[in-house]
């Protein structure tokens, strides 16, 4: 357990892992502080305004054109004739913890008194950049959960794809809501029925939710490091909260 990461693995596998400690801008940031304030997180159960709604082959066919007709990039819909649509989603990548990716070692063996070079198989971790964006061109019936996969292939992640969740983000009212979509939903239909307007519509993929985590197939000494991990967030998580109010009265008492 790192103490500046909070990274978690097993004790047969540190020797293997190199990590980047540095991390990304502590948890206390502005930034993030205020994004926090806004976002509003809505349950996966609750379907959204774009999910309600079907479309025959005709209506299709006029969103493609008037989606087509609104955006400043090429980044076009194109109508297939199956009746399927392809085209590109943004997704915004807002992960808090390191992710892992393969790393080969050279090292030389002696064999018949020749060197041969062979792979040994390690995995290092890192933090992913702060705001790190990715287009996918995919088709209408493209799985939220096949795109978790592709966005990890891209970045050559070798995590579980279930630790990681595609959410739908939307602004109303000075408000930022959060949906986390169903492993079936599709989005690019999302993408056309919303149209080109990124604060009516746009993806985020983050950390899944703890709920979902089959707990009972972890040792004990890993639960015994997620509950340290645990307590951290939640700490951090008071101070953040704490801090923030203590402002806001900090100004009132100004005011007064």
């Amino acid at each position: 357990l790192s103490p500046d990461c909070s990274f978690t693995c097993h004790y047969r596998c540190r020797a293997l892992v190199r990590l980047d400690c540095s991390g990304p801008p502590s948890a206390g940031d502005e930034d993030n502080g205020n994004e926090q304030v806004l976002e509003k997180d809505t349950n996966v159960d609750e379907p959204s305004e774009w999910e309600k709604t079907e479309l025959d082959q005709t209506q299709v066919e006029q969103r493609i054109k008037e989606y087509n007709s609104q955006i400043n990039s090429n980044l076009f819909m194109s109508l297939n004739k199956d009746g399927s649509y392809t085209g590109f989603i943004k997704v915004q990548l807002k992960l808090v913890r390191p992710v892992s990716v393969p790393a080969t070692k050279r090292v030389t063996s002696l064999q018949a008194g020749r060197p041969h070079p062979q792979g040994v198989k390690r995995r290092t971790s890192f933090y992913l950049p702060k705001g790190t964006v990715k287009h996918l061109h995919i088709l209408s019936h493209t799985r939220a959960s096949e795109v978790i996969d592709a966005l990890l292939r891209k970045f050559t992640v070798i995590d579980n794809p279930r630790k990681f969740a595609l959410f739908e983000r939307s602004e109303k009212d000075e408000q930022v809501y959060l949906r986390k979509l169903g492993d079936e939903e599709q989005p690019l239909r999302l993408r056309l029925l919303a149209g080109p307007s990124e604060k009516v519509l746009s993806f985020v993929l983050k950390e899944n939710e703890t709920g979902e985590v089959n707990w009972d197939a972890f040792t004990l000494p890993e639960l015994h490091n997620f509950l340290l991990i645990l307590q951290r967030e939640e700490e951090e998580h008071v101070r953040r909260l704490r801090h923030r109010y203590a402002r806001c009265r900090q100004k009132m008492q100004e005011a007064l």
